[in-house]
């Protein structure tokens, strides 16, 4: 019998190494294909904020202050008279 289990944990050792050799592909492709993600995404930001540049310098309005500030500065009053 000791022939037999011997076989038996080479097969198991061998079935365990092709086990994690295909799960570290499996991982390696999907991060691969999360990385062509992300920098599809952070190409189309890029386009999106040169898209949003343009129009403004178009509008004429490249110096004007974006509106988030503007909000603040309207909040800050009303948090001084609160206090």
């Amino acid at each position: 019998m000791d022939g037999h289990d011997a076989d038996n944990s080479k097969q198991s050792t061998s079935d365990m190494t092709a086990f994690v050799q295909n799960l570290l592909q499996q991982m390696q492709n999907r991060f691969q294909t999360m990385s062509e993600s992300i920098i599809v995404m952070g190409n189309r930001i890029d386009e999106l904020e040169q898209s949003i540049n343009d129009l403004r310098a178009e509008m004429g309005q490249e110096g004007s202050p974006s509106p988030s500030p503007a909000l603040k500065t309207k909040e800050e009053p009303k948090s001084s008279q609160d206090s």
